[in-house]
């Protein structure tokens, strides 16, 4: 019997079975008759059950697309399926996605002799918190809320409105998601005068070559068209996309130590003020962004508002948990010690007693 021949029933019961967009969108591409099996009403309904399956939750990635000032950013907002939404979900999703592939080289970087691919429950859990945190960014981290409104009650009383939303083992969730980007941008995006010393020197542990480190912050003149290129079509080409900046140069127009965002307390001061980016912005400068000029281009581009005016989450978490009786220094250790956040211990013994028990009954 010929796969294009079976009741429509069944067709309809393997478009539900596929568990991202890609696969239905392809099988319905295969036959003309396939192609107008999802063209009925029941279009909709398979590509929110795959997108869900691929990009869920929704309902957290529907908050965050559908976000506007006219509404407040608490206020949880119904919005009925619809192919323009899928393309919206699309976008952030696949930033999402992007992240589950680097949380375990951050979140196991020192031991990695843990370090494992996640579950799909610790997907689950990371996409979500990565929607909730870039809400929050898109929501408060904006040139309307300059420096000066951060310490204002009327202020953190609104931040504080989202983060009840959430319970305080979801609010581990994005402390540990927010960890993960922390570590992305000091690391590799803004690495300290110590991270350049110490990375080039691992590199070339027989080199002579004394970097000289520029122990002033100075922001360029107003930035040329690069910040456009964010969110567009415009990519790395192949022939930079390995870029080393860790390397000898004998080139009088670049030197390496410049690459350094300054000392431990400089350096600290510049992580707090780029973490207002959101995930998707910070992904953006981890790939197409390797030199410090041109991170200081993008930021230039977001306004002045932007510059000595560290984020807020944190802030926000400290007061929302002392709120409701706990200290925020036990919830971090909680997620150091795999108690809370994306990755829990007891989830791991649980999955290989039950792995453990299938082979015993195999045998």
């Amino acid at each position: 019997m010929n796969f294009e021949d079976l009741a429509t029933e069944l067709v309809l019961h393997i478009f539900r079975s596929c568990t991202t967009v890609f696969d239905v969108l392809n099988l319905s591409s295969t036959c003309h008759r396939f192609h107008k099996v999802l063209a009925t009403s029941q279009r909709l309904p398979i590509l929110a059950k795959a997108a869900e399956a691929q990009f869920g939750p929704l309902e957290d990635a529907t908050q965050l697309v559908t976000h506007n000032a006219s509404q407040p950013t608490q206020v949880i907002r119904d919005v009925p399926f619809s192919l323009a939404l899928l393309k919206q979900i699309h976008e952030v999703g696949r930033v999402a996605t992007k992240w589950e592939d680097i949380y375990p080289l951050k979140k196991w970087k020192h031991n990695f002799e843990d370090r494992r691919l996640l579950t799909d429950h610790e997907r689950y859990r990371l996409r979500r918190a990565l929607y909730r945190l870039w809400l929050y960014s898109r929501a408060f981290h904006n040139r309307q809320y300059p420096r000066e409104t951060r310490i204002l009650g009327s202020t953190m009383y609104q931040r504080a409105k989202l983060l009840h939303n959430w319970s305080t083992p979801e609010l581990a969730e994005i402390e540990d998601v927010r960890e993960v980007l922390r570590g992305v941008l000091q690391n590799h995006i803004c690495p300290s005068n110590g991270t350049i010393q110490r990375k080039f020197h691992k590199r070339f542990p027989e080199t002579d070559h004394q970097l000289l480190f520029n122990i002033h912050l100075n922001y360029p003149p107003p930035p040329t068209a690069f910040q456009t290129h964010f969110h567009t079509t415009h990519q790395v080409t192949s022939a930079n996309k390995y870029y080393t900046k860790y390397q000898p140069s004998s080139s009088s127009s670049f030197e390496l130590g410049a690459e350094g965002w300054g000392d431990e307390i400089p350096h600290y001061y510049v992580v707090e003020d780029m973490l207002k980016l959101d995930p998707g912005q910070i992904l953006w400068l981890r790939e197409n962004a390797p030199l410090k000029g041109q991170v200081e281009c993008f930021v230039r581009a977001l306004g002045e508002w932007f510059e000595n005016n560290g984020e807020t989450f944190g802030q926000t978490l400290l007061w929302v948990v002392n709120q409701r009786g706990g200290e925020v220094e036990e919830l971090r250790e909680a997620i150091r010690y795999g108690e809370l956040g994306v990755v829990r211990e007891e989830e791991e013994e649980e999955e290989g007693e039950d792995d453990e028990e299938g082979r015993c009954v195999g045998a």
